[in-house]
């Protein structure tokens, strides 16, 4: 291997012809070993801007993509959040396209599943771009689409779009086709091929052409690229990196269980008292009511915080989270549409107000804090609804769960209590436990108080509670297994956060009053109630007494037996298998025979019906979105004819009846097809597919036309009826004599710029012009001399 190295080098530095041009090939072959950016081969005008922006040495994924997108070829890419995937495909995109061509139309195409990360990938991307010719577009929704048929009439390279924009464009604009696309990327590709954008996405990859470069990026890919086939992967590469750690091991997770009505005290505790104020915040909360309820709440407080969620309009969005990101304001409280892809370099906290129903979901939320290298903490506040999901999410990220010990755990002995715990953390564990009860009453008080005095946030609360409600009913449900297990749970004591704030009187206290709470009375109110009564009358025996009596003496043996289950079940257990197991191994070791096997499965050769990854897999699954709840078998059940009402129906929601092939089609799991014929867009509204008429407005008003990559010849013979015949003769005359006659925008200014072959010609046509006006005055000069001679003759 040393001696292939050392040829290459040798037959790199032949030809040298000056010590200099030695020293310059020597200390390139050197940076090409480096295993920077450098080694990559990129042309001048990319390499400085990578190098304007900061960067220095590749992260893991750029190392493992960049080669692999330079060499052309169909990549998938999984990396955990804030680890540098957006310019592992920006830098090979600018790299190939390079210069700008105005006559080849769209080159490459990016698609974000939300318009803050379109916006944030176009920024990066001008800054990655700067010392390049490259005109970018971007084309979302919120915008004015007047504004972007202007960039559009420009002839961009670079299109940076949302499913629902793009689809609108394609079906108003005559003139625009995607077939010069030459570089497709998806960004946070689960989430576009989930069934929110599967109707666009399939009319879009239709009008791309079948030489293109496809690329897939995501936090949160599944290993099966069966999920992906629409995207016309042609034999791809799959890079998956960070399985073990999703999460980054710089962010600190707290998890605190509490009541529905005690997350608003909670979350105002944490702001006020635990999270500093020099600390930016990102709030995560279900639905937009409860974003303009919480931003309402902090407005009474006295606390400014941005907002941004899925139908508020587009330029308000941008002023808020600019805000945020120029830290005018601490605080932005926002919906899941800020979960994917969104940067802000000096974010410290995520609070997540409703856990999230997906374990994916999660990793993308918290996602957002601990980003290149920093710390951050990511706090959680879980009901008793949510408990299925807790553990649902650890199953995906593989991390043991553990309870906060409880009060009276830590009055008996604190310093070994706080030390088990330290080792637990330390190890990798997570730790949930409960809020202080005085600290919510405190604070719960209050904000009573506030709402009590304000019309509209009362008015919001209502608003907030119905929307949760239809939130239940609407997200996926947990795993039966996690549903049997949140049963079974340890009883939590408080977060561990809190030790340094509750003295040992307080501890005394709360232990009280959680042995208040878990109190059982020995008699049943009927037995109490009867005794009470007997006492009075002094009278026989009460009816109602003697028939309690009898039922206890019935039911008493069972009773005893579950509670002795429930004491000897959990501890001893343990200490009972290894006693034994030891002495038993002890007497056959001692007679020489061989130990039993305790099950039958072998190891190197037993295949489980379950895969090792099956938790992680369904995590990550994109079909239908139901991650846990859905059956892993489902694809490879055979169908039968259903025999009752409730399977039938479901039937006929897997077949839907396509018109074109005159059959039945049957649906993946999750997919549906919408009879109105409406596109979803990506905030969740609906829209006609059908033509609005305001590009044909647009370009009677503004005289311009948009024509991209070689359709002009599909609408010419339109758009010039529209345009009028004099003007298309004018860009016909000034396109004379070119290969290339389509129409372009701006057609018919004339270049400034010439090739060589051009100045020649021009000279050529010049001194043609000359001879021939030299030629024509000399001919004038003898005719008028001739008719001198003969009318001299005549006289």
């Amino acid at each position: 291997m040393r001696q292939s190295v050392a040829e290459a080098e040798a037959e790199a530095l032949m030809g040298v012809s000056s010590k200099g041009e030695l020293k310059r090939k020597q200390k390139q072959l050197k940076k090409a070993k480096s295993g920077g950016f450098e080694s990559l081969g990129l042309c001048p005008e990319v390499y400085r801007g990578i190098k304007r922006k900061g960067y220095r040495v590749p992260t893991p994924i750029q190392r493992k993509t960049m080669p692999l997108i330079l060499a052309g070829a169909d990549v998938v890419a999984m990396a955990r959040t804030g680890s540098g995937k957006t310019a592992a495909f920006l830098v090979p995109m600018l790299q190939r396209l390079r210069h700008r061509v105005p006559q080849a139309g769209i080159r490459a195409l990016i698609l974000s599943p939300t318009r803050d990360l379109a916006i944030q990938t176009l920024k990066f991307t001008k800054e990655l771009g700067r010392y390049t010719d490259l005109h970018i577009c971007l084309l979302v929704g919120g915008d004015s689409m007047e504004n972007q048929f202007e960039t559009l009439t420009q002839s961009p390279d670079i299109i940076i779009a949302t499913p629902g924009r793009l689809m609108h464009h394609l079906s108003e604009v005559e003139g625009m086709s995607l077939r010069t696309v030459e570089y497709v990327v998806f960004d946070e590709a689960d989430s576009l091929f989930e069934m929110g954008f599967a109707e666009q996405l399939h009319k879009i990859l239709q009008q791309l052409s079948d030489t293109r470069q496809t690329l897939l990026f995501s936090a949160t890919l599944p290993s099966a690229l069966a999920d992906f086939a629409k995207a016309g992967l042609r034999d791809p590469q799959l890079v998956r990196l960070d399985l073990e750690t999703r999460i980054s091991p710089d962010l600190k997770l707290n998890f605190f269980t509490l009541r529905n009505e005690e997350k608003v005290s909670a979350l105002l505790y944490l702001v006020r008292e635990v999270i500093s104020s020099d600390q930016q915040t990102l709030i995560f909360v279900s639905t937009k009511h409860h974003v303009e309820f919480l931003n309402s709440l902090f407005r009474e407080e006295g606390i400014e915080a941005s907002v941004s969620y899925g139908d508020m309009d587009q330029d308000a969005r941008k002023i808020h989270i600019s805000k945020f990101r120029a830290r005018k304001t601490m605080m932005l409280i926002v919906t899941d549409v800020a979960a994917r892809g969104l940067d802000i370099p000096l974010l410290d906290n995520v609070v997540n107000w409703d856990f999230p129903p997906k374990p994916k979901i999660f990793v993308h939320r918290v996602g957002r804090a601990a980003r290149a290298g920093r710390t951050g903490t990511a706090y959680s506040f879980a009901t008793a609804e949510d408990m299925p999901y807790l553990l649902d999410l650890h199953l995906f990220l593989s991390k043991p769960l553990k309870a906060a010990p409880t009060e009276d755990e830590v009055i008996h002995d604190v310093d070994g209590v706080y030390l088990k715990l330290d080792e637990a953390l330390a190890n990798g564990e997570t730790v949930y436990g409960r809020f202080p009860q005085r600290i919510l009453d405190l604070a719960s008080d209050r904000i009573k108080e506030i709402i009590e005095g304000s019309a509209e946030l009362t008015a919001l609360q209502k608003s907030c509670s119905n929307a949760f409600r239809l939130y239940s009913k609407t997200k996926p449900l947990p795993s039966k297994e996690s549903i049997r297990r949140a049963k079974d749970l340890p009883h939590e004591g408080l977060h561990p956060i809190f030790k340094d704030i509750l003295g040992s009187n307080e501890l005394i206290a709360c232990a009280f009053s959680e042995r208040l709470k878990a109190y059982r009375p020995k008699k049943t109110i009927l037995e109490a109630e009867a005794e009470a009564t007997k006492s009075k009358s002094l009278q026989g025996s009460n009816q109602c007494l003697d028939i309690m009596r009898r039922k206890r003496a019935v039911h008493q043996e069972v009773i005893n037996l579950v509670h002795q289950k429930k004491i000897t079940g959990a501890v001893p257990k343990e200490t009972d298998v290894e006693g034994t197991l030891s002495n038993d191994w002890k007497k056959k070791e001692a007679s020489g025979l061989k130990r039993k096997k305790a099950s039958f499965k072998d190891e190197d050769f037993y295949i489980s019906s379950v895969p090792a990854n099956q938790h992680l897999e369904a995590g990550l699954s994109v079909k239908g979105g139901h991650g846990f709840s859905s059956n892993r078998l489902e694809t490879a059940v055979l169908d039968l004819v259903a025999d009752d009402n409730s399977a039938m129906r479901k039937q006929k929601s897997v077949y839907h009846w396509d018109k074109r092939s005159k059959k039945y089609i049957k649906l993946n799991n999750g997919e549906r097809v919408t009879a109105t014929g409406k596109i979803k867009t990506e905030s969740g509204a609906k829209v006609k597919a059908e033509k609005s008429g305001i590009y044909k407005k647009w370009k009677e008003r503004s005289h311009k036309k948009i024509s991209l990559g070689g359709s002009a010849t599909d609408a010419s013979g339109q758009d010039a009826g529209h345009a009028g015949n004099n003007q298309a003769r004018g860009n016909m005359r000034n396109f004379r004599g070119r290969n290339n006659r389509q129409s372009l925008p701006n057609a018919n200014v004339k270049s400034e710029l010439r090739n060589p072959e051009q100045v020649r010609k021009s000279r050529q046509q010049k001194a043609t012009k000359i001879a021939r006006f030299n030629s024509k005055s000399t001919k004038g000069k003898k005719k008028f001399g001739n008719k001198r001679k003969f009318g001299n003759k005549r006289k």
